[in-house]
Order: C-alpha cells, then sequence, then structure tokens
C-alpha cells in the first residue's frame, strides 16, 4: 500500500495558478490508488514547464533531452519490463521536436504511459506559438497570429493505430487521476493529452473557457470508446472539447511481439556469453 505523499518530492515551482500542479497531484494520487513503490517506478520528462515533474515526483527519474521522452521510455521498459515506466512532456516536446518518436512509439505500442501537458504555448521560453495553437493565435513569435494549421493530438493518434488515447483537463483533477490511473493499468503505449492553462501566456483558453467548450465521455454512457469510428467523429467535432477516455482498445505490445526479447530484467541476466561460440565467430574473420 502506498499513499500520494510517498511521491512527492519538493515543492513545484511553476507559476501559481499554472495547471502542472494538478496533473503532478493527479499523478501522485493515481499512482497511491495503484499502490505503486517509488523505487519501481521511472519518470521519464522533457524540456519545458512539464519537464520539471521529474523534479517534484518522487522515484527513479531521467532528463531527456527535447523531444526524446519516448525511445528513452522505450528503452528503459524493454530493459526492465517489471518497471512501471511514465513519460512526461509539453506539448512542443511531444508533437514538435518529439512528433516522430510519437508516431513510432504509438506503432510499436510499448507498455509505457506518455502525459502530454498541452497548454498552446511554449511556456519556459516566455510563450511563442506551440503546435496545438489555432490558426491566428497571437503570441510573441506571431504578433500577427499563427498562419499554421494546429496539430490535432487526439486524431493524429487514432490515425496512427493508438491502442488507448485519453484527454484530461487541469481543473478536473479528480477525473485526470482516474485517467492517469487507467492509462498505467492499459496494456500497451497509453497516450494522456492534458488541457493545462498556462495563466500568464495564453488568456484565451483559460479554465473558464475550457470549463464552457468541454465533452466529458465518461458522463455519456452511449460513448464507445471501443469504437475507433466513432473517436474520430468525436475528435473532429469543432463545437466540443472532448475529455475522458477517447479510445481503448488492446493490441499486442511492443514486448509480445518481440520473440527474441527476454521477459527478465537485464541485470538479472547472465551476459557472459557463450566464449567457445564468440570465438568461432572471431575465426571467422581472421
Amino acid at each position: 500500500m502506498s499513499l500520494p505523499t510517498d511521491f512527492k518530492r519538493k515543492k513545484p515551482l511553476w507559476c501559481p495558478g499554472c495547471g502542472d500542479y494538478a496533473i503532478l497531484n493527479s499523478l501522485q494520487k493515481a499512482s497511491s490508488d495503484l499502490g505503486l513503490k517509488p523505487h519501481r517506478v521511472v519518470l521519464v520528462a522533457g524540456i519545458g514547464c512539464s519537464g520539471f515533474l521529474w523534479s517534484n515526483y518522487n522515484s527513479n527519474s531521467f532528463k531527456a533531452i527535447h523531444g526524446r521522452v519516448l525511445p528513452v521510455a522505450t528503452g528503459i521498459k524493454l530493459a526492465n519490463p517489471d518497471l512501471t515506466v511514465i513519460g512526461a512532456s509539453g506539448d512542443g516536446d511531444a508533437y514538435s521536436i518529439g512528433g516522430n518518436h510519437l508516431i513510432h512509439t504509438i506503432r510499436r505500442n510499448p507498455n509505457i504511459t506518455y502525459i502530454v501537458m498541452d497548454n498552446q504555448v511554449y511556456g519556459n521560453t516566455k510563450g511563442h506559438t506551440s503546435p496545438t495553437a489555432h490558426v491566428g493565435f497571437v503570441t510573441k513569435s506571431t504578433p500577427y497570429g499563427s498562419g499554421e494549421q494546429p496539430v490535432q493530438p487526439m486524431t493524429l493518434a487514432l490515425a496512427t493505430g493508438i491502442s488507448f488515447v485519453a484527454q484530461g483537463f487541469s481543473g478536473y483533477p479528480r477525473q485526470l487521476a482516474d485517467l492517469i490511473r487507467r492509462g498505467i493499468q492499459h496494456k500497451g503505449f497509453a497516450l494522456i493529452n492534458v488541457l493545462s492553462p498556462c495563466v500568464v501566456f495564453n488568456r484565451e483558453y483559460t479554465y473558464d473557457w475550457f470549463r464552457e467548450h468541454l465533452l466529458n465521455l465518461d458522463e455519456d454512457e452511449s460513448h464507445d470508446s471501443e469504437s475507433r469510428e466513432e473517436a474520430f467523429k468525436i475528435c473532429t467535432n469543432d463545437d466540443r472539447v472532448p475529455i475522458g477516455v477517447v479510445y481503448a482498445k488492446e493490441r499486442a505490445s511492443y514486448q509480445d511481439m518481440l520473440p527474441n526479447l527476454s521477459r527478465t530484467a537485464i541485470v538479472r541476466q547472465d551476459l557472459k556469453g557463450d566464449l567457445a561460440r564468440l570465438s568461432r565467430l572471431l575465426e571467422g574473420f581472421s
């Protein structure tokens, strides 16, 4: 049994009102509800405001370079399948420089959970436009409005073949904790995009704006989370922003698809090798 306080490290330094506080608390609660042990969890964090999560969440941690959270997290899971591996990024880290890794991680379906804190800006570099910002969005880097179509994380994930995708909102931390818990329990790659308002650099998409435009799928009994077709329709509806489990249907994980992969952690394997076989192999090059 574990408590949320078991996963607390030091006091966060985000701006007052930042949605990332709720994400941290929700992750700590989900970890406690699942009975995880800090020494059996690895958090891989990226760059930006979201990257500070690793220093506030008490577990093993790895600070990856910009956009490289997922390959590091996948490598850790393959090296030690007994660990619970969680990735944490912002929308710039995940959907810009890390977009290529996201697509191929979805294809592979490793058993890891990816939490993306989406606020439509690069907060750590003082608020310029991120990949999820809408056309016309005004920031310091786009003073005349953005001229780029935004990345749509949900539809991108569905089109690539994701096995679990959900969207949460920092203003609803109880639901968010449940989504993270379900993502960790899912056998395969789980993407949880979290609408996390930046109260300093994004005055357009505020907590109040989201509360007026959200569609809570977890309260809709008619929603079929195993229907990819229905998930696409929901995510392409411009009137409402969905939160909850958008799509979840298990398929073989990356580990299951690698027949030569040992299910034993590398640290517990005998890595001495067959010296006689190695000698014979080297003789062929002499």
